[in-house]
């Protein structure tokens, strides 16, 4: 939630511009693009008898639903809308509609003659607007408050969001926990202290980060609060497969977990592999013995160095020459020297990023710089002293 002035205060949680959010009448706003798990329209201007009566709303973060509108009213992208709910109604806001919610339909199993799909009652007017932003505003003090309960009652779990429905009667708590949990006395104490219905929604720790958002080490969007929706195990076979270093920190995403793109690229790496052949022995060679030292593995490449403690001087051959090889070899024959026929690589760029403390671009204290300041001006005294005389240059400056 961002705000760049007094007037104006943004909800990324809900994709919406609030106006004048202190004064008797605010102004609510859908803002495009704000949106977590957010669809591109590109069958945008095509129009389909199937579809015209169903639209996508979206509520409070990944939170979505498809909807049937039974108002007569014509409705459009960016339209706040009241909708059915298990218990009174509900406030979202359309963001999608035409022949693309049907492909969307399609890819969560949704028939479009389902019975299950709620309605769409009306579009909201201003008073169910101030209803639903006077919901929103207890939602920080509710998730505090519900956090200081749980631990009150010494349950092991963590609510990370709570949503209140548009007509401020029902509140969803969203939580993680790792085990089972007894809610008869967390759900009575809740409904007691914020006197609505109550509603507990197990998440895990992925789906988590994709609530609360942000950016991963790529610079890019979280991929959770971006478009995945179903999340698949991975483990770190996944990271094996590709050769990447199984450090924790660099694998882990900011849910905690092994991250999600681990999968993207696997399959392809896995494939790849089978086109590689095993080496378990150095090579024999007229000139001595050639050790593996790295793989290429999209482009079936595989280096070897003479001196298998160092990595100045690699000689590349693809994996076809690396298996002819290796049947020689096991014939008794041994191939011509690599250094006729291949130069060596040329010393590709390693990235050290992660490998040094993160505390290694902080500022020295001032302690230590008079320390040095010191110690400069006392090599100054002496630098006509021989090893004295370089201390006593950085004194003087």
């Amino acid at each position: 939630m961002e705000r760049d002035n007094e007037n104006k205060r943004y909800d990324c949680s809900r994709g919406c511009i609030v106006t004048g959010e202190n004064s008797s009448q605010p102004q609510v706003d859908y803002r495009h693009g704000c949106c977590k798990l957010q669809v591109y329209d590109w069958l945008k201007g095509v129009s389909q008898e199937d579809a015209k009566d169903l639209f996508e709303v979206r509520f409070k973060n990944t939170r979505k639903g498809i909807y049937r509108n039974a108002s007569g009213q014509t409705l459009k992208t960016g339209d706040f809308v009241i909708v059915e709910a298990m218990t009174g109604h509900d406030l979202g806001i359309v963001t999608l509609e035409g022949p693309i919610v049907m492909c969307q339909m399609a890819a969560k199993h949704i028939a479009p003659d389902s019975p299950d799909i709620k309605k769409i009652y009306r579009k909201a007017k201003s008073f169910d607007i101030e209803k639903w932003m006077e919901a929103t505003w207890r939602e920080q003090e509710t998730m505090i408050r519900s956090r200081q309960i749980a631990a009150e009652l010494g349950l092991d779990m963590k609510i990370g969001d709570v949503e209140f429905q548009g007509d401020g009667t029902k509140a969803i708590f969203y939580y993680i926990a790792d085990g089972r949990v007894d809610f008869r006395q967390l759900i009575k104490r809740f409904a007691e202290e914020f006197k609505i219905r109550v509603e507990m929604k197990q998440i895990g720790a992925r789906q988590e980060a994709g609530l609360i958002g942000g950016l991963g080490v790529c610079g890019r969007e979280l991929c959770c609060s971006n478009y995945i929706c179903t999340f698949q195990s991975i483990s770190t076979s996944a990271a094996k497969v590709q050769d990447l270093s199984l450090n924790p920190q660099k694998l882990a995403g900011q849910c905690g977990k092994l991250k999600c793109c681990l999968n993207y690229e696997t399959a392809n790496y896995a494939d790849a592999r089978t086109r590689i052949p095993r080496v378990s022995e150095p090579l024999e060679l007229e000139d001595g013995q050639a050790f593996l030292m790295k793989t290429d593995i999209l482009r079936e490449v595989m280096y070897f160095s003479y001196d298998k403690s160092s990595l100045s001087n690699l000689y590349p051959l693809s994996a076809e020459e690396v298996r002819e090889i290796i049947r020689l070899n096991r014939a008794g024959q041994k191939p011509a020297s690599l250094k006729a026929d291949i130069e060596p690589a040329p010393a590709e760029f390693v990235t050290a990023v992660g490998d040094d403390s993160i505390t290694r671009f902080d500022k020295t204290s001032r302690r230590r710089k008079k320390n040095r300041g010191r110690n400069g001006r006392n090599g100054g005294n002496s630098r006509n002293g021989g090893n004295g005389g370089g201390n006593g240059g950085n004194g003087e400056r």
